[in-house]
């Protein structure tokens, strides 16, 4: 998802004047909007399942991080106490 600033990034004052338009933007490229005000980012306009996709991958990498660095540390369970802890 690469940003292309001369599309990606509006003022305030654009956002407020046609929301609609900045919202159609983001579902229909993927890409969210930075929104700027005096030339300084103030937010971030970005489609909900393009957010909660983030969110969910975010979230993903996060485990799988723990779980590396459980192994790195010696934290580990035998198959065989995972499966009686299951009922299997």
């Amino acid at each position: 998802m690469q940003t292309k600033f001369s599309e990606d990034v509006i003022p305030l004052s654009e956002l407020k004047v046609n929301p609609g338009k900045v919202v159609n933007h983001v579902k229909d490229t993927h890409r969210p909007v930075l929104v700027t005000s005096r030339g300084r980012g103030v937010a971030v306009v970005q489609g909900l399942d393009d957010y909660e996709n983030n969110k969910e991958e975010l979230e993903f990498v996060k485990a799988i991080a723990q779980g590396l660095m459980e192994i790195r540390e010696g934290e580990t369970t035998d198959i065989s106490a995972v499966k009686k802890q299951l009922g299997l």
